[in-house]
């Protein structure tokens, strides 16, 4: 039975907990003035930050001692061979106990030694590192709770949620749960710590089990390998990562015969090893785990190129998890649909047409025009011909449309002008139906005019419909855009599923694939499919064939600020800053002329800097935007056209660098850094940039430390430059404007 502690409320009265018990007192402990009485259940004059300490610097450095189970499985796996209950913990950022916790508490040998009765779990909804694992697969502990993932205290949290909290996500929270899954106490509210450790360790005490001691540390590791408890899955590992072939080989074997403990991590370090042979026994045991933690490690398997009998073997194991995990559900549907070939989309039949580069192309205005004047001329002799109508409709859809008249014969005018055309193309398609006219043209045209209309949902019905009766047709343009919305229908239909969590054939993924293949290679595909066909495959967990995408569309459109933009985001996604440097050396040592390609690889090495400054490596970070000038000069040598770009970015590099040179107490450089950004862009200062500084904020840091320093030339000198700025340069973010009177002194001191 629940028998929750409630003494008052745990979280200085957040709004969070008042909403979830509006029964709490409301006074404000936070409000200015002198200093509150103490609340209800605090000792007399004592204040929240006296009882719920703030850590230090000092404390965060510190490790955490509390030993997590990875997943609530493995918890109950281990209270049953060691008769120890749970402790459910759960925590949150920037609640002010939860953080005297997970910073001080969680980190105290004492408080360690009495979670030591427990078997512990941990659950928190936020993210404190950006991957999981590495690019060799080796865990990324989470810094806030030691020794699990963040992935793993999100994903339990609802579980746990479900389980045992009620309803409400309070948060500090201590849960004890005993081996038949009764709670014997739920301690969510109260005052003092003493309250809480004196619940924790009295349901040990009034425990009539004893817990069973098992010996883990002096035991094989080969025999290591089924135990489901932290610390014998973590030995497993290590000694997977420092054993020789041999020993390798035996572990995964060994997991082979245990797929019920489902040594998912053990796996996933066999599946990126460089031994084919290693990574295609790990591959053998992933298909044998029933566990929904296994999917994760499944789709990082299907990244790479495999043989198609061991390809469908994983998609199969990916099926059979598709009751235990909607993920598993996603990437099997995913995976089924990349492997089938398409009945509404010939994919052969659209190569074999387009080969040698034939396809609908972009003839000049004149041309276009003269087209429409024939089919027009064609139904005034014919008005009752219903395929006379349904070519001027056409026709009056390519004047719309085609890049030669809806991009440079109509210019400023194309919005209204095409408005005016889809119009009239929509009479024209509406008189041939009148008149008889039924098929895949019919629907096309009609579907593109209800597109361009805003009639969405009619538009993707009668694509669908089209594309399914729609034969090859590169030469024409209304057939190619109909194919773009009927990928883009069976993408808006996918996502609708997923979000009212239904099943749906994976037909679908077959079309929008094939669909954007001919994309791909027709003559007017453009980058803007490659980036929704690799946004799309994404993030439905379908990597390996949205780099693939990727890949192939950069080769086609190297400029694309769009496609350079998802190259950055997969790189640093799945392989860190490091892949993004090389990625564009590599690109640099194929075109090291070019300087569109100069230009995008300045700008990764602006992004590469502010990860060195996040990351706190002042020297990579200087390296990094050095590079980036280099490079976005040389593209500005190449190029003229991308002088003023790169001028821009220039100028947020050397404001960066002003930065750094301030935060190593170099005024005399950071002052020249400073200056030579401000002379090189001053339309920049300003500009933030990733990391949420503008050159302006770096200035009047500046100022301030050449104030401190007595440094009265170099600060006349930054002054006199800031006083010839235009005043709206000088304008702070908008998230400092509110800070008062602050830029209005700065000004009298400079004399403006």
């Amino acid at each position: 039975m629940r028998t929750p502690i409630a003494l008052a409320c745990l979280f200085g009265f957040t709004a969070a907990t008042l909403a979830q018990d509006p029964d709490l007192p409301t006074q404000d402990l936070h409000k200015g003035g002198p200093p509150p009485a103490s609340p209800p259940g605090l000792a007399t004059g004592a204040t929240e930050d006296q009882m719920w300490k703030p850590p230090t610097k000092e404390d965060w450095a510190r490790p955490v001692l509390i030993q997590w189970e990875r997943t609530w499985g493995d918890a109950v796996a281990v209270a049953k061979e060691t008769n120890k209950p749970i402790l459910v913990c759960i925590n949150m950022d920037g609640e002010i106990a939860s953080e005297h916790y997970a910073g001080v508490h969680y980190r105290n040998p004492e408080t360690a030694k009495l979670f030591a009765d427990y078997v512990c779990v941990i659950a928190s909804v936020y993210r404190h590192t950006p991957r999981d694992f590495d690019e060799a697969g080796n865990r990324i502990p989470c810094p806030r709770f030691g020794c699990v993932t963040c992935g793993e205290h999100i994903a339990i949290e609802p579980l746990l949620y479900a389980k045992f909290m009620g309803g409400q996500r309070i948060s500090p929270r201590h849960i004890m749960v005993e081996l038949d899954g009764k709670e014997m106490y739920d301690v969510f509210y109260a005052w003092d710590n003493k309250s809480i450790l004196d619940t924790i360790q009295n349901g040990i005490a009034q425990r009539t089990a004893q817990p069973r001691i098992v010996v883990r540390g002096d035991r094989p590791v080969l025999e290591r390998v089924g135990s489901r408890a932290r610390e014998d899955r973590e030995a497993v590992e290590e000694a997977y990562r420092q054993g020789d072939r041999a020993q390798r080989e035996q572990l995964l074997r060994a997991a082979l015969a245990h797929p019920e403990a489902a040594p998912i991590d053990l796996l996933r370090l066999a599946v990126f090893d460089v031994d084919e042979g290693l990574a295609g026994l790990a591959r053998q045991a992933l298909i044998k785990v029933q566990s929904p933690g296994v999917v994760d490690v499944l789709a990082e398997a299907l990244r790479v190129p495999l043989p198609d009998g061991e390809r469908q073997a994983m998609v199969a194991a990916l099926e059979r998890l598709r009751e235990l995990s909607p993920q598993a559900r996603l990437l099997a549907n995913v995976h089924r649909g990349l492997d089938a070939s398409s009945k509404s989309v010939d994919l052969q039949g659209w190569g074999a047409r387009m080969a040698g580069g034939n396809g609908y192309r972009a003839a000049d205005s004149t041309a276009v025009e003269r087209r429409a004047d024939v089919r027009a001329a064609a139904v005034a002799a014919d008005p009752a011909n219903a395929e006379a109508r349904l070519d001027l409709a056409e026709a009056t859809l390519e004047l719309a449309i085609d890049p030669a008249t809806s991009d440079r014969y109509w210019g400023k005018n194309k919005d209204s002008f095409g408005k005016l055309l889809i119009e009239d193309a929509r009479r024209h398609v509406d008189s041939a139906r009148k008149l008889g006219a039924k098929g895949w043209r019919a629907d096309a045209a009609e579907a593109l005019c209800c597109y361009w209309s805003g009639e969405t949902r009619k538009a993707h019905d009668l694509a669908i419909a089209a594309a399914a009766a729609m034969p090859p047709q590169p030469e024409s343009l209304v057939a190619v855009n109909t194919l773009a919305l009927f990928a883009e229908a069976r993408i808006d239909a996918i996502w609708d599923a997923l979000r009212k969590k239904t099943d749906w054939p994976g037909e679908w993924m077959t079309d929008v694939n094939s669909a954007f293949a001919v994309l791909a290679r027709h003559p007017l595909g453009n980058d803007g499919h490659a980036v929704v066909h690799f946004d799309f495959l994404y993030r439905l967990g379908a990597k390996r064939r949205a780099e693939s995408v990727l890949d192939q569309a950069l080769e086609r459109w190297p400029t694309s600020a769009g496609l350079h933009d998802r190259l950055r985001q997969r790189l640093l996604e799945g392989e860190g800053v490091t892949a993004l440097r090389r990625r564009y050396d590599e690109l640099l040592a194929r075109k090291p002329d070019d300087a569109a390609t100069l230009w995008f690889a300045g700008y990764a090495a602006m992004v590469e800097a502010e990860f060195q400054r996040r990351d706190k490596h002042p020297e990579r970070a200087v390296e990094a935007y050095r590079r980036a000038i280099t490079q976005f000069d040389g593209a500005i040598q190449r190029e003229a056209g991308f002088e003023a770009t790169a001028n821009h970015y220039v100028a947020l590099a050397l404001s960066g660098l002003a930065r750094l040179s301030i935060e190593a107490d170099d005024l005399n450089g950071a002052l020249e850094l400073c200056l030579a950004g401000i002379a090189r862009h001053p339309e920049a200062t300003p500009v933030v940039d990733g990391l949420e500084i503008s050159p302006v904020q770096t200035a009047n840091l500046l100022e301030t430390r050449l104030e401190v320093a007595k440094d009265t030339a170099g600060l006349e000198r930054l002054r006199t430059v800031l006083r010839g700025l235009d005043p709206r340069l000088l304008e702070l973010p908008e998230y400092e404007r509110a800070s008062g009177n602050t830029g209005q002194r700065r000004r009298e001191r400079r004399g403006r």
